[in-house]
C-alpha cells in the first residue's frame, strides 16, 4: 500500500495524522463545531495543539459537549470543578475566558443570526486557497487574522489574539493550508 504524502507537522502520530486527514482545513458552517474549535483554539495559546488534541474527549465531557448556552451559566463551583480536573488545561483566565466567549458568542448570534454567518463574512463565504510547498511557511498570523482578532475582542471575546484567530481558521476551513503535496490539498480545495 504506498503511503500518503500529508502535511509534515502531523506525521508519525496516529492521532495527529487522522485529525489532519479527516478535520483539519475542512470548511465548518455549523456553530456548535465552530464553538468546539474557538474554546480549544483558545485553550492552546501558548501549547502545543497535539497537547490539545490528546485531552479533547476530557475537554469534551468537561465542557458539557462545548455546549455554549451551558457554557454561558457556569457557576463558580463549575470554575472549582474545573480547575481540579486534570484531564484538561486548567488555567483559570482560560476558563474564565470560555464562559464570557460563550456569552459572546450567542450575542453575535442574535445579531448575525449564526456565528458561522459572521466569521465566514470575513472571506466572502469562501475558504481562501494556498500554495504552501511546506507547512513551515504558513504565516503565524495575517492582516485578515489580525482584522477579526481586533473585531472579536471588542465584541468581549477573550485569548483571541491573531495567531489563535489564524489557526482557528486553518481548522476550520476558512483558508486552505494543506500543503500542496499532501493529498488534502485538493480535497479540501473541492469541498470549497
Amino acid at each position: 500500500m504506498e503511503k500518503k504524502q500529508r502535511c509534515g507537522w502531523c506525521e508519525g502520530d496516529a492521532l495527529y495524522e487522522a485529525y489532519h486527514d479527516t478535520e483539519w482545513g475542512v470548511p465548518l458552517y455549523e456553530d456548535d463545531q465552530l464553538f468546539e474549535f474557538l474554546i480549544l483554539e483558545t485553550f492552546q495559546a501558548g501549547l502545543s495543539w497535539i497537547t490539545i488534541l490528546r485531552k479533547r474527549e476530557n475537554f469534551r465531557k468537561a465542557f458539557d459537549n462545548f455546549d455554549y448556552k451551558k457554557i454561558a451559566d457556569y457557576s463558580k463551583e463549575k470554575v472549582e470543578e474545573l480547575m481540579n480536573d486534570s484531564g484538561i488545561i486548567r488555567n483559570k483566565q482560560k476558563i474564565l475566558a470560555s464562559i464570557s466567549n460563550a456569552e459572546a458568542y450567542m450575542k453575535i448570534q442574535e445579531e448575525f443570526g449564526s456565528f458561522s454567518g459572521y466569521i465566514w463574512k470575513f472571506v466572502d463565504g469562501k475558504p481562501i486557497q494556498t500554495n504552501l510547498k511546506s507547512y513551515k511557511q504558513a504565516p503565524a498570523s495575517t492582516d485578515l487574522s489580525i482584522a477579526i482578532s481586533k473585531d472579536l475582542k471588542k465584541r468581549g471575546f477573550k485569548f483571541v489574539g491573531p495567531t489563535v484567530v489564524y489557526a482557528h481558521m486553518q481548522a476550520t476551513g476558512m483558508v486552505n493550508d494543506h500543503e500542496m503535496d499532501c493529498f488534502r490539498h485538493e480535497e479540501v480545495k473541492n469541498m470549497a
